[in-house]
């Protein structure tokens, strides 16, 4: 079986554009950072077989990609992703980003089988996961975003996503009404920079556990530097330069959710929210959200470049309609991608 599994994954490597462990001229992610409990995914499909192109098990392991995902002259990783691309379904924003693998290498547990996920402490079956809770920090600076938008003033234009705790959909809880299962994600790290402006912007926001259809279900914003995603405002010297490193660490523990970010100039900002109820990171009460929040759901942790400026262009609150041709050199060249650069990347049970 190990065998099997082995020759499947270097197969899946191969089916991109890899730099091989042994016979690579430069050295590739795995070697310098820790990739045994992640898979990529790519903004790409080079086989061509209609579904977005990730990298699972010990193929991340021998793996590079000289646009999307490899290390710099710094031996620092760089994830790249142009607005036009492939992407995952139930998705209009193109990545290059990293999913946990609770389970490692070991295939016989399913993606989202609660062995290679984590619970709430409050979850009924918690003791049936990979872990309860868990710890991921990264060091990083943005080097770009995207600087084309047919709708500016929509809240995701501008604007890349470089860390996250997903909830795995489910939808035999959301068939059984639940009141779970419905895949949001209870923290989103943004940094967001106008064409023009100086400076960006880094902040957070929190899903509302409600249904897709729900008009209550929104992601609610928290400044960390400079403004949060409505303001137009220039942050100046309040927020922080492309090419400025910054870092985060979200601590789940138990069923609350610690969050740490610190910054040479500016310090450190922190934030607490219990992912169990429906008390806001401010300390009150939202009547709107979830009474349980997340407690009954499953998790996993991303980090990456998960572009925010989709070209998808309707009344949709994602629907920025940003451009893009959808070949990357030509993206790169005019502006229209996100790229970011992590000097550390780790993660804890």
């Amino acid at each position: 079986m190990l065998k099997k599994a082995f020759v499947a994954s270097v197969f899946t490597c191969l089916a991109g554009t890899t730099l091989a462990h042994n016979n690579a001229p430069h050295p590739i992610p795995a070697d310098k950072f820790d990739m045994s409990h992640w898979k990529i995914t790519l903004p790409m499909d080079k086989d061509q077989n209609g579904k977005v192109d990730e990298i699972v098990g010990v193929g991340i392991l021998s793996y590079s990609h000289p646009d999307y995902f490899y290390l710099d002259e710094n031996q620092h990783l760089v994830f790249q992703v142009h607005n036009k691309a492939i992407t995952t379904s139930g998705s209009s924003n193109a990545r290059s980003e990293l999913r946990q693998m609770n389970r490692g290498n070991n295939d016989k547990i399913g993606t989202k089988d609660p062995g290679n996920n984590f619970a709430l402490a409050s979850h009924p079956s918690a003791q049936e996961f990979g872990s309860i809770g868990g710890e991921l920090a990264a060091s990083l600076k943005v080097n770009h975003v995207s600087t084309h938008s047919k709708h500016p003033n929509k809240y995701p234009a501008y604007s890349v996503v470089v860390g996250q705790v997903h909830a795995s959909k489910d939808s035999k809880q959301i068939a059984a009404n639940t009141g779970f299962g419905y895949g949001n994600e209870p923290i989103k790290i943004f940094y967001k920079k106008w064409p023009g402006h100086d400076a960006g912007s880094v902040f957070w926001t929190y899903e509302r556990n409600l249904a897709k259809k729900d008009p209550d279900r929104t992601d609610i914003a928290y400044p960390v530097w400079g403004n949060t995603w409505e303001n137009h405002q220039d942050p100046k010297d309040e927020g922080v330069l492309l090419g400025e490193e910054f870092s985060y660490k979200i601590h789940v523990d138990g069923d609350v959710m610690k969050l740490t970010f610190n910054n040479r100039r500016h310090g450190e900002v922190s934030y607490q929210i219990n992912l169990a109820d429906n008390v806001d990171a401010y300390g009150k009460v939202d009547p709107l959200d979830n009474p349980m929040g997340y407690a009954k759901d499953s998790f996993y942790f991303k980090a990456g470049a998960y572009g925010q400026c989709s070209v998808k262009d309707d009344e949709g609150f994602w629907s920025t309609g940003c451009a893009g041709t959808g070949d990357f050199h030509q993206d790169k060249a005019n502006g229209d991608y996100n790229s970011a650069t992590f000097s550390k990347l780790t993660l804890k049970k």
